[in-house]
């Protein structure tokens, strides 16, 4: 029994190091970007492609990923997606142009949606429901969202000491290390359906609705919300999905078996989750650039200003498994993302003459403390319920929301901000000064925030509205005090 259990622990460790670099992905490159800009001529719009094309292609597949881990086997899957996302880390530090640059990045999204839900998924099925997995999902909680901001900071180390290329480069004997430990370690997986047809239209028209959708949004600023092919983008991912829809509802095998959306705290906790990451992941962008544009930071220094967020993340997630066998996920999920608004409040008020105390740290704080709470909370109201043979395509679905979150978020407060930069250059007329650029920025920074600020308390409404707490049956709860006192 000991080395079952050790075996378990071991096998959570390695999934949450997987995760830790597929979420790293996602921010370890922002300090990285103005280095990126310099080598290859990039703005400010064409640079948030970096990071867009990666979260693009991994919320677009996902839902082919997690439902892929259900009937072709998850260890499978998992290690096939770990060897791609090394393979593509590889070419991205070797990327010769920016657009090359852009590309390969959307092969490693590609890649990290195969891998992602697979590894979820296999939480799910190793932990029982209850305490044992909320426990597990604690630590998964905290490393997808503690990995966010600890990116930040090997990323500005990376980028200072050894240049931005080995921010892709580190990703490469980590990817191998887990490809060889999943061998050993994780039990030989292949499917709990009765069947292995993937809905290959499905999957296709999901995909490309999704990818049109946020495409459409990135582009909308530039172009004009009115303009044909913003409508043309936008009218195109509409039909798509509407396609998508009549598609699962008279195939035999479905993509996305809609009877899983009739567990209310799936839906619930997805569309929580959505503006939560639309607002959180993309001020990761805004503050990094905040602090290295505006109050000149060196990339390691902008990265050690951020350490105190997975530092305050890792204590507040440890602790949430208690707090949620007490009084359920939903009071969790209604209060923590108030905190993150507050933390985006508070960065709406930065100073180009700022310092890292007054304008940086207290809003920090309060984002670790909310995000602590926030990604174990609602990672167990979106997985409680759903049967194993659908765990893959439950930790799909959550991934989508959190992945097209973070690209549509990323895509309207960009356009916002840089919409508000320009209005503010304008309106001084022809008296510019040497501070224009900057207070410039910051204003667009300032409105991306508010905007940002908004998306949080919705989720906090959302929460509250949709969001239903079970209630334990006298065994279960008598179960769940067992569980605790293995703990």
């Amino acid at each position: 029994m000991k080395d079952k259990a050790r075996n378990h622990w071991l096998i959570l460790v390695l999934l949450a190091l997987a995760q830790f670099m597929v979420v790293l992905d996602v921010s370890i490159v922002n300090v990285a970007l103005p280095a990126v800009s310099k080598a290859f001529h990039m703005n400010q719009t064409t640079l948030q492609w970096v990071v867009t094309a990666y979260t693009l292609a991994f919320g677009g597949f996902l839902l082919l990923g997690g439902r892929a881990a259900d009937l072709f086997g998850r260890r499978r899957l998992f290690i096939i997606g770990t060897i791609v996302f090394g393979i593509a880390s590889l070419l991205d530090g070797l990327a010769q142009s920016g657009g090359m640059l852009i590309a390969l990045r959307g092969a490693q999204g590609l890649a990290a949606a195969f891998m992602s839900p697979a590894a979820l998924s296999i939480v799910l099925v190793t932990y029982r429901e209850g305490h044992e997995r909320n426990v597990a999902l604690s630590v998964w909680g905290a490393v997808a969202s503690g990995g966010a901001a600890a990116g930040v900071l090997l990323g500005g180390i990376l980028t200072q000491y050894l240049g931005w290329r080995w921010n892709f480069f580190i990703n490469v004997p980590i990817a191998a290390l887990v490809a060889l430990a999943s061998f050993r370690l994780l039990p030989a997986h292949e499917s709990e359906e009765t069947h292995n047809n993937l809905d290959l239209p499905g999957a296709v028209s999901v995909t490309a609705a999704l990818m049109l959708l946020v495409y459409g949004i990135v582009k909308a600023p530039g172009l004009g919300w009115t303009s044909s092919h913003t409508i043309g983008y936008l009218g195109a991912s509409i039909l798509l999905f509407a396609y998508f829809v009549w598609n699962e509802l008279r195939t035999e095998h479905p993509l996305v078996p809609f009877k899983i959306f009739r567990i209310r705290n799936v839906v619930g906790a997805n569309l929580t989750m959505m503006p939560v990451v639309a607002g959180m992941f993309s001020t990761f962008f805004f503050t990094s650039l905040y602090a290295q544009t505006v109050l000149h930071y060196s990339p390691v220094k902008t990265g050690l200003s951020f350490l105190v967020i997975p530092f305050t993340i890792a204590i507040v997630a440890t602790n949430v498994p208690r707090i949620v066998q007490k009084v359920g996920f939903k009071p969790i999920l209604m209060i923590a993302p108030l905190f993150t608004a507050s933390a985006l409040f508070w960065l709406s008020h930065v100073r180009v003459g700022g310092n890292y105390v007054h304008d940086l740290l207290p809003g920090f704080i309060l984002m670790g403390i909310g995000m602590g709470g926030t990604f174990v909370a609602v990672t167990i109201a979106a997985t409680s319920g759903v049967p194993p043979r659908e765990s893959g395509l439950a930790s799909g679905i959550l991934n989508t929301s959190q992945q097209v979150g973070g690209a549509l978020g990323l895509a309207i407060l960009t356009g916002l901000a840089t919409s508000a930069s320009v209005r503010y250059v304008q309106h001084l007329g022809s008296t510019p000064t040497k501070l224009t650029p900057a207070l410039a920025s910051v204003h667009g920074f300032h409105v991306a925030y508010l905007t940002a600020t908004f998306f949080l308390l919705s989720a906090s409404v959302i929460a509250t509205l949709l969001l239903k707490q079970p209630k334990l049956t006298a065994a279960e709860a008598q179960k769940e005090a067992g569980a605790v006192g293995m703990h």
